[in-house]
């Protein structure tokens, strides 16, 4: 249908111009949206969807439901193969990350998973795991490379990661070469060669436009402020955003490295300094917190008051991958942000939605129900945004939606 409206006991819209102090996301109760094209036309009351409707279908109509923008999920390593669960078992015993690595498990693990997986087997895998976080109402999901670890294999995935991208029945993919994630154990006694090959290759895979961003990996048993920093420089020089993991395990400077860099986030931060927080406020650079993985790895979360204080924008992600977040949900973050870390319900909903879709460059035509925006929407079986954020371990959508097409519903269509 090319017109048509939706209406719900609950409108959440997540535009700061609606926003009131008693109001944060903007919501009006019992209202609805009206699209056109793949586009929200009209963003209002019910009385006023249904008059400017003119005989429009009404394809849903959910008194008791609340209706979102379609969840953004900004960092994920979706396109994985393999499993982790021995390391996860490990890591109950009391494991480390580090002994874990020693080890050869981790990312490395990861690695000989996806060099034994064909191109096919990798996009299969990965449109599987897109349907499914479609259900939990994700609409854009950003997927990052970083278990290739040379030309070919990094070039597997993100070729993966492109097709995926080039399909309308899934969930929006932006793309991140991870280029500086682990070194092989073959690479390890060359790693100024490994590092400039890495680096070498921002220039080929922009050049194929297989990404939008790059990222590295920034911590003490990982990759140093100077490597890291030739790549951003890189990067920026081919017209890239920057996106970086850092303070993950200890601050080594990552996060004054992002907001010198001007990177779109910094992800992680477990580990910072209260001068870097600063830094990365007046650089404009989102913090993306990544909570499943916190809480599988037993760390403490991020200082997210001082975040809050300092007024930096604060992004929800899943951190999908089969090792530190193996999960596919944000929802399940999102829950894990506000009883673990602190969050209030409508920070966490916003970093999902509109502060994600700004990290991802896309604040200007998703993340908000906005007169002119994408038509990517989520109708929730529940009574309340708040009730998005309890941890509900199953889907609770009844219909999601990018551009006004159905990407998951547990319903049929009332017209």
């Amino acid at each position: 249908m090319k017109t048509f409206a939706l209406l719900a006991g609950r409108v959440v819209t997540v535009d700061p111009a609606r926003a009131t102090r008693d109001n944060p996301l903007g919501a009006i109760d019992d209202g609805g949206v009206l699209i056109d094209d793949g586009a929200i036309k009209l963003v209002a009351g019910r009385a006023e969807i249904v008059a400017r409707a003119a005989g429009a279908p009404v394809l849903a109509d959910e008194p008791h439901a609340v209706l979102t923008p379609g969840l953004c999920d900004a960092h994920t390593h979706a396109a994985f193969a393999g499993s982790r669960h021995s390391e996860y078992a490990a890591r109950l015993r009391g494991a480390s990350y580090e002994d874990i690595a020693r080890a050869g498990g981790g990312i490395l693990s990861t690695r000989a998973a996806v060099k034994a997986t064909s191109v096919a087997d990798l996009l299969r895998m990965l449109v599987q795991r897109l349907q499914r976080m479609a259900s939990l109402g994700v609409t854009t999901v950003e997927v990052k490379s970083g278990y290739g670890l040379d030309g070919d294999n990094e070039q597997k995935q993100l070729d993966a990661i492109a097709q995926a991208a080039q399909r309308d029945d899934l969930p929006r993919v932006v793309a991140t070469y991870l280029a500086l994630h682990a070194i092989p154990r073959e690479d390890a006694a060359r790693r100024d060669a490994y590092v400039d090959a890495a680096i070498g290759r921002v220039a080929t895979f922009s050049a194929r436009g297989l990404m939008r961003y790059v990222d590295a990996y920034v911590d003490a048993q990982a990759f140093t402020v100077a490597e890291a920093e030739r790549l951003g420089e890189t990067a920026r020089s081919a017209g890239l955003g920057i996106r970086l993991h850092v303070g993950q395990f200890a601050d080594v400077g990552g996060a004054a490295l992002a907001a010198r860099l001007g990177a779109a986030t910094a992800d992680h931060l477990e580990n910072v300094a209260p001068s870097d927080v600063e830094a990365l406020a007046r650089a404009g650079t989102r913090a993306v917190l990544l909570p499943v993985a916190s809480f599988t790895l037993g760390q403490a979360p991020p200082p997210v008051t001082l975040l809050r204080s300092a007024g930096v924008p604060l992004v929800v992600a899943s951190d999908a991958n089969p090792g530190t977040a193996p999960t596919e949900s944000l929802p399940l973050a999102l829950a894990l942000a506000v009883r673990l870390y602190g969050l209030h319900p409508e920070e966490a909903l916003a970093g999902a939605t509109r502060e994600a879709a700004h990290s991802l460059g896309l604040g200007h035509r998703v993340g908000m129900m906005k007169e002119g925006f994408d038509a990517d929407l989520a109708l929730w079986d529940l009574p309340h945004e708040h009730a998005i954020v309890q941890p509900w371990g199953t889907p609770k959508t009844k219909l999601v939606m990018r551009q006004g097409r159905v990407l998951a519903s547990t319903r049929a269509p009332s017209a």
